[in-house]
């Protein structure tokens, strides 16, 4: 997605980062996918978390891997029988996207603009993987970095709304730290605080690390519909 230039003269509340994850090393959730480096694994976890819980996630997230442990397993199956193993999460484009991926690739790139020329791939997943996988410094916004990253610096936008995820964007790539290593966890920070403090329903703000920073804190606000898959 274009970054918003305007958006992104918005300067980095001083600490943000260094707060952010210093909290996630303290606070992360010992998840599954967090566990591996292998970009296929990555990817199997990100197109399953989409719009989907995690609690629904992490069990049929072993169960799929059992099965197809690898993309080549993925690609000499049958576009059934990858519906069939994914059954239970629903939005089953997710997994014939997944089997046309594999049908075209056999080694996922850690370019994210090579990423997104794959099926099902769109720029959230490829900065995901590069990130996850790769360990590259690119920029990625969720439902839940874009709700936290208006609410800390552009409080007066809404998330949802395409100003709002053009704002998101550009801010997710000016504030990205320039290291592989800091940008991984500057990343599951953002989805972090967004699933378990900066909550669609509920701004946390009396345990939120960036408090003091956040241009929003302790402000009402109008609960959200909808939920996030993390």
């Amino acid at each position: 997605m274009p970054a918003d230039r305007s958006a992104a003269r918005l300067a980095a509340p001083a600490g943000f980062g260094r707060r952010l994850r210093a909290w996630y090393r303290r606070n992360a959730r010992d998840l599954p996918w967090r566990r591996t480096r292998d970009a296929y694994q990555v990817l199997v976890s990100e197109l399953m978390l989409q719009q989907t819980q995690v609690g629904r996630v992490i069990p049929k997230y072993g169960e799929f891997l059992t099965r197809f442990p690898t993309l080549q397993a993925v690609a000499a199956a049958t576009p059934a029988q990858v519906c069939e193993a994914w059954s239970g999460l629903g939005y089953y484009a997710r997994a014939r996207n997944l089997h046309a991926l594999a049908r075209r690739v056999v080694r996922l790139p850690a370019d994210p603009a090579a990423l997104r020329r794959l099926p099902g791939i769109g720029p959230y997943t490829a900065g995901a993987v590069a990130s996850f996988a790769y360990e590259r410094p690119a920029a990625l916004v969720d439902t839940n970095v874009a709700r936290v990253l208006t609410r800390v610096f552009a409080p007066r936008l809404d998330p949802r709304s395409a100003a709002g995820r053009r704002a998101a964007w550009a801010i997710a790539e000016r504030i990205l730290p320039h290291t592989g290593r800091a940008a991984y966890v500057h990343n599951q920070a953002l989805m972090e605080l967004g699933a378990l403090i900066c909550t669609a329903r509920v701004a946390h703000c009396g345990r939120c690390p960036v408090r003091p920073v956040c241009r929003s804190a302790g402000a009402p606000r109008r609960p959200r519909t909808g939920r996030a898959g993390r």
